[in-house]
């Protein structure tokens, strides 16, 4: 959201352009954001980037992902633009991030274009920028306030991913490549926050031919053990282009 241009000579910017993008992972059954901590302060916010003239907006929205968590290979999707009048307080960012940079940088007026991503939790190494002390997971329950209309920007894309679930699968870019079903159900939980019928779950699931169960089971369990799962990629991606009713 910052404006970049007065102190790195040779950024060709798109004026007044920014990105944030919200970043999903699952963990231990929760739903986990990608947050980004301000240096030498308690203040948080989702990670952004600015717009270069020569990239487009998707390229400029897997730079700063890969920046952020060290992947190349993303499931992302805009959501939203952000374009209200009045999205910040420039004194307010003046007093909790004066020191770290001069509201001078802040666009008057801000639009910025809202990402989703979906990404494998243990494959990301979390990596802070330039204006950030701390990037690291938090459980979506307990996401604080954040900077700006961050908040906003967060509630906007839980609401679009649970859109997604009428029509579309989700799994394969939050999950390990293999899982059990209770563990594929409770990730639909995270996401709706409310409890599924599990035999309805797994019905529905397996008539849609999107997972194939292996012949191999999940050790280690006090109950019995239950079957593990792969997605079938290639009846995954027909369903995703067929955007027919998936789930409700």
């Amino acid at each position: 959201m910052e404006d970049d241009s007065k102190g790195a000579v040779g950024l060709d910017l798109i004026p007044q352009l920014s990105l944030d993008c919200v970043i999903f992972g699952f963990h231990d059954g929760l739903l986990k954001i990608l947050l980004l901590r301000w240096k030498e302060t308690e203040e948080w916010s989702l990670p952004g980037g600015i717009v270069l003239q020569r990239e487009s907006v998707d390229d400029a929205a897997n730079r700063v992902l890969m920046e952020r968590t060290g992947l190349t290979e993303i499931f992302l999707k805009q959501f939203h633009t952000f374009g209200d009048l009045h999205r910040y307080d420039k004194k307010e960012l003046q007093n909790k991030l004066g020191h770290v940079i001069s509201t001078e940088h802040w666009y008057d007026r801000a639009v910025s274009i809202g990402y989703f991503a979906l990404v494998d939790y243990a494959m990301v190494f979390p990596n802070p920028d330039k204006y950030t002390d701390e990037c690291k997971w938090v459980d979506l329950k307990e996401v604080p306030k954040l900077l700006f209309d961050h908040n906003a920007i967060l509630e906007k894309a839980i609401q679009s991913l649970r859109r997604e679930l009428s029509f579309q699968p989700l799994g394969y870019n939050l999950l390990p490549e293999k899982f059990t079903m209770p563990e594929l159900m409770r990730l639909y939980e995270a996401v709706l926050d409310k409890k599924i019928d599990p035999r309805n779950f797994q019905k529905k699931i397996l008539k849609s031919g999107i997972v194939i169960r292996l012949e191999e089971v999940k050790r280690g369990l006090a109950h019995k053990s239950p079957f593990l799962y792969r997605f079938d990629k290639e009846r995954y991606e027909e369903v995703l282009e067929d955007g027919g009713l998936f789930f409700v």
